[in-house]
Parts: structure tokens; sequence; C-alpha cells
């Protein structure tokens, strides 16, 4: 592996009030910041505007809205071919706690081949049912991958090998790539460390708002499960086969 350089990749759709205080926050630990604009509002563009006019980040405009996942890919390519081998996802809506990026960097440093993902650790903000569907996809990841080896699949503060994740046959383009690139990530052998975060939902006032829908989300989370808990079974499978049963062994 080339040098280790690490860049932030902050996706953000309509998150006006908070993109600011949070790319900041990054500029303590990460000079380099590519905010990914998913067609967000007047308001939430121009707050990102802004931020290239002030020299605090490299903004990525995509006109029309496609998803996080669509946007965080988009931003994995744009690193790499800016000559960067990890890139530090952070959600723009400021739940996390921004202080913790230096622990993780340095664990990637560690473990250049690895990905770091978050373990969330929630505060009394949490709403009961945002809990509830985290435990579900946990219940359903340790089948996928195993008990424990991803401590939170959804969570959107991680720092990814690129090449690596470039690498994977993605193909979830909204809410569900959080998902479904730690699974995959898992499957080809990328070491997970999962290091604890603590995690503040925002009210209202603060800016904080969901962009999950509940209904399609849930659709688009339980056909992912479908597909990852099918090809789980069959690497299952394929594992139990003697090893001249298997193609190109004789």
């Amino acid at each position: 592996m080339s040098a280790f350089r690490v860049c932030a990749l902050v996706p953000t759709y309509d998150n006006p009030e908070t993109i600011r205080r949070v790319v900041e926050e990054i500029r303590r630990e990460l000079p380099s910041v590519f905010v990914i604009d998913d067609g967000s509002a007047p308001p939430g563009e121009e707050a990102c505007r802004s931020l290239e006019v002030a020299g605090l980040a490299t903004r990525i405009r995509i006109d029309k809205n496609r998803g996080k996942g669509a946007a965080v890919r988009h931003g994995l390519q744009v690193a790499a071919s800016a000559g960067f081998t990890h890139a530090f996802q952070i959600d723009a809506d400021g739940q996390h706690d921004l202080g913790e990026i230096a622990r993780f960097v340095q664990a990637a440093r560690e473990l250049p081949d690895g990905a770091i993902f978050g373990a969330p650790i929630y505060d009394d903000s949490v709403p009961t049912v945002r809990r509830l569907g985290r435990e579900i996809t946990r219940f359903w990841v340790d089948l996928e991958v195993g008990r424990g080896v991803v401590g939170d699949a959804m969570i959107g503060f991680r720092v990814y090998p690129i090449a690596e994740t470039l690498a994977l046959p993605l193909r979830a383009n909204r809410m569900s790539f959080d998902v479904e690139v730690a699974v995959l990530l898992a499957w080809a052998g990328v070491p997970i460390v999962n290091l604890p975060v603590k995690i503040r939902y925002l009210t209202a006032a603060e800016g904080g708002r969901s962009h999950f829908r509940p209904i399609q989300d849930n659709v688009r989370l339980s056909w992912l499960h479908s597909r990852l808990c099918t090809g789980a079974a069959i690497r299952w499978c394929l594992g139990w086969l003697p090893r001249t049963m298997l193609p190109g062994r004789s």
C-alpha cells in the first residue's frame, strides 16, 4: 500500500444548520475535507458553497438527490483520484462525537488494510424506534458475517480503506449502503475494528433532522438482508464442501 493519506468525506442532503460546525470540527484534525452535496435544496446548497468559498472543504455537487450510498461512492472515487488511501466518512447531521476523529485516524494508520467502524454509545436522546431498528439490523448482520464482527452496521462514522472498498460489488445507493458495505468488507476479509463513539440526537431547534423514510428505506433494508442472507448461506455451504468438489479443484 502507498503512503497513508486520509481525507474526510461528508455526504450531506439538506443539513444547512449543522454542516459548517461539523466541517470546522473535522478540520481540527484533517485538512482535506470533501463535502458531497447530494442535491440539497437552496439553503443546504448555499451552506456547502460557503464552505468551499471559505477554503474549509472541497464541494462536490450532485444536482439530483441520488442517495447517501451513491454520494459516498462518488466521494470515494474522487478521493482515490486525488491520491488518498483512506476516507473518513462522517455524517453531516452533527450526531457523532467529533472529538474521536484523531483516535479513529490513528487506528486506521496502525491497521492500514482494515476498516475502522464506530460502535455507538447512546445517551437519552436516542428515539426508541431508532434503537430498536438498529438492534434488528445487528441481528441480521450477525447472521451474515458472524456475531460481533461489525458492532453497528448503520453508523455514519467510519474509516474506509479506499481501494478495498471500491473493489466491492456494491449495489445500494441509499441508506442501506452503510449496511451493505460493512457486510461486503467483512466477506472480503478486510479486518474490522469497532471503536466506541458517543451519539447524541439533535433536536429540531438544533438543526437535527432525519432523512430516513420508514416505508421505502425499510423495504430496501429488508431486500438487502434477503440478498445478503442468501449470499451468506451459499458461502456457508461452499465452506462445507470438500475441496475436490469446488470449481478449479481436483
